[in-house]
């Protein structure tokens, strides 16, 4: 455990579904970001969306506040971030605010005018993402300009994350990963349960959502002479026709294997850490805390050609941009198991020196004690304007009352 590096601090998490983490990257990101923090000695608030069951008060020694949302897909995120902010204005102010997920921003001036430094994660570029009309298009592309004028910093997970912020906006960001859990003993005793060997398959895991293309890679399988069986996490809450296409194909193959989904986090690890390969389709994210699972897993790493997924795999990553591309890459990997699984043990490696959940954590902690301090990029973002044609140089932000 890493040394605190700053005076004691109260951190308030907002814009997630909460922890314990069950469900996507932003819960996994503060289950193990929190529970650092609060190691180092910091007080951590974690707002999580109310659901049925226990509501626990505290996890790993993070306070937790459950608050409802409307289950619309437009107003779920929305509507639980509205009633976290209206929580935060009457209690005890934190020192700092994390926000994630831009299309929060709105509410950031409401936190800011409580007196309350506010940290906006970015996330991806959601607007890109099918799902959206063009009225929820449109509002995400309002939202990131809101985030960039109103909050006191931007948090990037990826590189070209942070790069598209510099060129649209001319705005620094604070490039802080997520990190990776390192499996190098994996168990199987869960995989056996459901007829899965070590070595033995082919995974996907994933929302089933155009940009996480998942309908190709079931296309791409098919149309394969691959031996090992593909297995498929994943379903989708807003997406029925999507999941109905995807469905559809894997029915006329007896070698996939859909599983839905999988909230047993054991069983997903030790899913991870077997696969021969692990098949990564996500394109309009940043950095993808499921592929951060599988390198760290150990597990080859088939991924969609997007400079998000080179990014974390470098030339240890094979990639495809189609259905068509993927087969012969199934094919190549049960051919080389042993080239195979020497690159998934190189993509650990990378894993355990890039993706570190105790930096990650340090960059957060670092980051709140600036806020708690007074640093804000507000006095060049307020003026900030989309750029067409792409802006240069990073300003340099400064204290401000």
């Amino acid at each position: 455990m890493n040394a605190t590096t700053t005076a004691p601090l109260s951190i308030a998490m907002i814009g997630t579904r909460g922890v314990p983490a069950a469900y996507g990257g932003f819960e996994t990101a503060i289950e193990e970001i929190g529970r650092r923090l609060v190691e180092r000695g910091h007080s951590v608030t974690v707002y999580c969306r109310s659901k049925d069951g226990e509501k626990p008060t505290e996890h790993l020694g993070m306070s937790l506040v459950h608050l409802p949302a409307l289950h619309v897909k437009v107003a779920e995120t929305l509507s639980h971030t509205a009633l976290s902010t209206l929580h935060a204005l009457v209690h005890r102010a934190p020192d700092a605010a994390f926000v994630f997920n831009a299309a929060n921003a709105p509410f950031v001036p409401i936190l800011r005018a409580k007196g309350i430094p506010t940290a906006v994660h970015v996330d991806g570029l959601e607007w890109k993402r099918d799902k959206w009309g063009g009225a929820g298009k449109r509002y995400y592309r309002a939202a990131e300009t809101t985030a960039v004028r109103t909050s006191d910093a931007l948090i990037a997970d990826a590189q070209g994350i942070a790069d598209y912020y510099d060129d649209e906006f001319g705005v620094p960001t604070e490039l802080i990963s997520y990190g990776a859990t390192i499996i190098d003993e994996p168990t199987t005793a869960k995989i056996a349960e459901i007829g899965l060997t070590a070595g033995g398959f082919h995974l996907v895991v994933a929302r089933f959502e155009p940009e996480n293309h998942v309908r190709e890679i079931v296309e791409g399988y098919t149309a394969s002479d691959a031996n090992l069986p593909l297995v498929v996490v994943g379903s989708a809450p807003y997406s029925a026709e999507y999941t109905t296409a995807i469905e559809t194909i894997a029915a006329r193959d007896p070698r996939i294997r859909m599983l839905g989904g999988v909230w047993d986090q054991d069983l997903l690890d030790e899913l991870y850490a077997n696969a021969l390969t692990y098949v990564h389709g996500h394109s309009v994210g940043g950095t993808n805390p499921s592929l951060l699972r599988a390198i760290g897993a150990g597990t080859a790493v088939l991924a969609w050609d997007v400079a998000f997924n080179r990014e974390v795999t470098l030339e240890n990553g094979r990639y495809f941009g189609s259905a068509e591309a993927l087969s012969p890459l199934l094919e190549s990997a049960e051919a080389d198991v042993t080239g195979t699984l020497s690159t998934g043990d190189r993509l650990r490696e990378r894993a355990a020196s890039t993706y570190d959940w105790d930096l990650v954590t340090t960059g957060y902690e670092q980051l709140a004690a600036r806020l708690a301090g007074g640093y804000s990029i507000r006095p060049i973002a307020k003026a900030a304007r989309r750029s067409s044609s792409g802006r240069t140089g990073t300003p340099v932000a400064s204290p401000v009352s």
